[in-house]
């Protein structure tokens, strides 16, 4: 590891506070908890987890300190970074040599991948000490293989039982943790005994539920963010000559953006959520923001800042249809795939692909502009699927709002310069280092699991809850990942995964933004949050997010 900054060092020497009820680790005793969740899932899941269909809630209560036997465990990084990987990572272990100092850790190397080619290291405790309260995944990096074939599950299980594993954590998203459920119960149909347990992880905030108030990353994320939106609210309206089309990650839900815009005050939030309720056209999103942009410069103000969901175009009904059909004509193997690839020239391809598509998608098609044109045609990744995460939604947005004011100049009905500056506020806020609640909160979550694994459950969820009060009064619990799952249509079949949540167009979070942003629109009420704090009063470094503080209050 590269020399340690004065920050990382104190960073390191910083020590997680614990939830009062983790501080008696050696008499944690798990027990079923009276809510029984398996009623709520779909009976089709029933064939794909026979052994784990009806399992309990887990919660742990205090018993007289009980003998505990040294454990053998495995942990991976599954998915995109999120800032708190590490304490996670260090939580376990520190749990597990609390409970039995002979017991050992191992971390698989590059993700998943390092569980089916058997390729880890041993997390040792002064391998891990330089990695305490450090943002990223480096320690043993990450990936996003997918364990799904009968080979790799296989090979899966003969890494365990090579390694006599007693526990394997998953620390990943919705997808990873669905992979959870599949290797706990391939475990189980095979008399292994190692046992899966997952870890909820995405700074896009989409993995929650009842029970998992936030996945991690989500706090550490959203302030990154918000202070890079502050720095370019206050950059214009220093300069006042141009708008901010900024992109914020979050291709399925929209909380990051509903979180930075409850903290910063933007002229305007797009929630994707909200335009697919509405079923609002590409037009009408266009239209939206040329009008807020007439309406600023009657005020004469030429200037303000526009924050953009990263997945808002999956959300617009032409748009998804668009994508859809290119999905459809260009995976592999299809005639005109093949019939397009041959083609040499890009004018050509977007004449060739425009035929092929029925009226409505070929008009979206042909309205948006030819850099997109080529990003929806030559991002593919190996499925033949359009790359949507690297569609610049911004820059589209920008030159779709250029065309419209220019139609409304020359009719009299705008008056204005527009100017704009497109920003995507994207992998920044994946591996910084993690605010002082997500350190506590991971830290926390590798207890759990620890946990989890001592007492013989499989196929749960770490859990830890009440997140909104002060961290010793944190509660946890052991979620069944069954339980969180619903039944999807994935390439052409349905498949069980655990269920994305989206915004809450009913909850009080969204309602406290709808209050407030029409003020925002024509005022300049930005908030100016500043650099995340890790030292200093209380308010000020154990801060929460709007989203927790509203949706568990």
């Amino acid at each position: 590891m590269p020399s340690l900054t004065l920050l990382q060092k104190l960073r390191v020497d910083y020590r997680p506070k614990l939830p009062k009820v983790l501080q008696q680790l050696d008499a944690l005793v798990a027990t079923n908890a009276p809510d029984q969740v398996h009623s709520k899932v779909a009976s089709e899941i029933l064939s794909y987890f026979p052994i784990l269909f009806n399992q309990p809630i887990l919660s742990f209560s205090s018993q007289t300190a009980i003998k505990h036997q040294p454990k053998r465990v495995g942990v991976v990084l599954s998915g995109g970074q999120a800032a708190g990987g590490h304490n996670v990572i260090i939580g376990l272990h520190d749990a597990l040599k609390k409970l039995h100092p002979k017991s050992c850790l191992f971390g698989f190397k590059n993700g998943p991948n390092g569980i089916v080619n058997n390729q880890l290291i041993e997390l040792t405790s002064e391998l891990l000490n330089a990695y305490r309260n450090q943002g990223g995944f480096d320690l043993i990096g990450s990936g996003r293989t997918k364990i799904e074939s009968a080979e790799q599950f296989q090979a899966a299980l003969n890494t365990v039982q090579a390694l006599d594993l007693d526990g394997l954590v998953i620390i990943g998203g919705d997808d990873s943790n669905t992979n959870a459920a599949l290797l706990a119960e391939y475990f189980l149909q095979k008399g292994c005994k190692t046992k899966v347990v997952g870890v909820p992880k995405t700074i896009d905030g989409d993995l929650k539920n009842e029970q998992i108030e936030i996945s991690f990353g989500f706090d550490t994320a959203s302030k990154i963010y918000s202070e890079i939106i502050g720095n370019l609210m206050r950059d214009t309206l220093s300069a006042q000559k141009s708008y901010y089309f900024i992109k914020l990650m979050g291709r399925a839900a929209s909380h990051l953006n509903l979180e930075c815009a409850l903290q910063t005050h933007p002229n305007l939030a797009l929630i994707s959520e909200e335009l697919a309720a509405d079923q609002m056209t590409l037009q009408d999103v266009i239209e939206k923001i040329a009008d807020l942009i007439c309406k600023r410069a009657l005020l004469g103000k030429e200037y303000g800042v526009i924050l953009i969901p990263e997945g808002v175009i999956e959300f617009i009904p032409e748009f998804k249809q668009l994508i859809e059909a290119l999905n459809e004509l260009l995976a592999p193997g299809q005639l005109h795939a093949a019939e397009m690839d041959a083609l040499t020239t890009l004018s050509e391809k977007v004449k060739y692909i425009h035929k092929k598509l029925e009226k409505s998608s070929a008009d979206c098609f042909e309205r948006i502009p030819a850099e997109i044109q080529t990003q929806l045609l030559l991002d593919r990744d190996p499925h033949g699927n359009v790359q949507v995460a690297k569609i610049e939604t911004e820059r589209l947005l920008i030159e779709m709002v250029k065309q419209e004011l220019k139609k409304r100049k020359s009719s009299g009905k705008y008056v204005g310069k527009f100017s704009a500056q497109p920003h995507y506020c994207g992998y920044e806020g994946r591996s910084g280092m993690p605010s002082n609640f997500d350190a506590q909160y991971c830290y926390a979550l590798g207890y759990v699991a620890a946990l989890l694994i001592e007492s013989g459950a499989t196929g749960y969820m770490s859990c830890v809850q009440h997140l909104t009060k002060p961290v010793e009064e944190w509660t946890i619990v052991g979620i069944p990942l069954v339980s969180m799952m619903a039944m999807e249509q994935r390439r052409g079949k349905s498949k069980p995964v655990i269920r994305k949540a989206l915004v809450d167009l009913k909850g009080s979070l969204f309602k406290a933004f709808k209050e407030q942003r029409d003020a925002w629109a024509l005022e300049d009420a930005y908030r100016f949050t500043g650099p995340m704090q890790f030292f200093g009063p209380p308010e000020l470094t154990e801060a929460i997010t709007f989203t927790l503080a509203y949706e568990h209050a």
